[in-house]
């Protein structure tokens, strides 16, 4: 008899810790944020001005296409825009979870096109340094479509 007590004994003692181990999954779960704080807006908004910046320079880098001018389009997308995928990237750190792996799919994107530009220029491949430039403004807008609202 004794020994069915200690081995329920263990048995209990198992289930009890297992209990509290398992117990309420709910109250262990990370909150998940459902809004910005006024700090992240700051943030976010402060990366956005330089994007912007850079941004309001585009119609420059088309001009650039526009006349085949491959040694300054190149130029011109190491200097003036050549921080933009960092700045995509820091603004898509401070964004909620929901929107921060799209937003880093769109900062990559960027870059992708950014890339495809420069080697276009290189080849003097000028239509394609246009497509590029045009998904370059589309993977923009989206990235700006994920930014809260004010």
């Amino acid at each position: 008899m004794a020994n069915y007590r200690s081995i329920l004994a263990l048995v209990l003692a198992i289930v009890v810790a297992l209990f509290l181990w398992f117990g309420n999954p709910a109250s262990t779960k990370p909150v998940k944020q459902i809004s910005y704080t006024s700090e992240q807006i700051a943030e976010i908004q402060t990366s956005m001005d330089a994007v912007t910046e850079m941004r309001d320079r585009f119609p420059e880098l088309k001009t650039l296409i526009d006349n085949k001018d491959d040694m300054f389009t190149r130029n011109f997308i190491h200097g003036p825009l050549g921080e933009m995928r960092v700045k995509l990237s820091s603004v898509a750190r401070n964004l909620l979870p929901d929107a921060q792996k799209q937003a880093r799919q769109i900062a990559k994107d960027v870059s992708k096109d950014l890339v495809e530009i420069d080697r276009a220029a290189a080849a003097r491949d000028f239509p394609s340094a246009t497509l590029y430039y045009n998904e370059l403004l589309k993977d923009l807008d989206g990235f700006y479509q994920l930014l809260p609202q004010a």
